[in-house]
């Protein structure tokens, strides 16, 4: 297995709200990735997302040894949801400057060839293989939501002035649901989970080149994270690369 991951607070927010998190099991050929985008406030923000991603890890941290069939991965992946938004409520509803806090959270569980997602707002998951990359997730966003009811176009989603708005968050209600997506990931193919501080500045082609050109994850890991630099670097930046060939970049090391 190979994995990667890194996180860069952008060229124009103070404090980076965002945050990753990626456990392993190489001896059960499993593991746990999620990427978090904090909002409320640069405090509320930081605190939303990463007790959010903590409380999520902490629940499936231990069940990687396990056999993790589909309906297990499922069964995991909902339970450490309702866990983290239960945190970060909580934790909003104990301690006033925190009201009104929460996160996105993209997760994906992976054991074998077998990978369950889950997403709540608009952080996304992607697979590459080798060619073309699919979006795997759906933005819980307005402007998405129009989209998909062809109000605007594609293209006009990209540079509405209200693409940012979410309809969906971690912590910000008593309950939340996240959406659930099953997929087959080959030895060669790619899964990227990001934030939207990558999708917003850098375009679906571009990431599949990069990724089709990168040597090692690192590598990928870090050009994705230089384009979003270099086309403004407008918000929090956070990629985080799995496949299941290949040796990660603290074993190249």
């Amino acid at each position: 297995m190979e994995w990667f991951g890194m996180t860069d607070k952008g060229r124009v927010r103070p404090t980076n709200q965002d945050i990753y998190r990626i456990e392993t099991n190489e001896k059960n050929a499993a593991a746990l990735l999620i990427v978090c985008d904090g909002m409320g406030g640069a405090n509320a923000g930081n605190v939303a997302s990463r007790f959010a991603a903590d409380s999520f890890v902490a629940i499936i941290r231990e069940a990687l040894a396990d056999e993790l069939a589909s309906e297990k991965r499922r069964q995991l992946l909902s339970e450490a949801l309702t866990g983290a938004n239960d945190t970060v409520f909580m934790l909003a509803k104990r301690q006033p400057e925190f009201r009104g806090m929460g996160t996105t959270l993209v997760a994906a569980l992976v054991k074998g060839e077998e990978v369950t997602i889950i997403n709540v707002g608009d952080s996304r998951a992607y697979l590459f293989d080798g060619e073309t990359l699919h979006q795997l997730t759906e933005d819980h966003s307005y402007v998405e939501e129009m989209r998909r009811q062809g109000r605007i176009t594609e293209a006009a989603a990209r540079t509405h002035p209200q693409k940012n708005l979410i309809t969906r968050a971690v912590g910000v209600d008593p309950t939340v649901d996240g959406d659930l997506f099953e997929v087959h990931l080959n030895p060669e193919e790619i899964l990227l989970l990001c934030t939207d501080g990558l999708t917003g500045m850098v375009e679906d082609d571009q990431i599949a080149q990069t990724l089709h050109t990168s040597k090692t994850l690192a590598i990928a890991g870090d050009a994705l994270l230089n384009l979003a630099l270099e086309a403004g670097g407008r918000d929090n930046i956070t990629v985080a690369l799995f496949c299941r060939g290949g040796t990660t970049a603290e074993e190249e090391a």
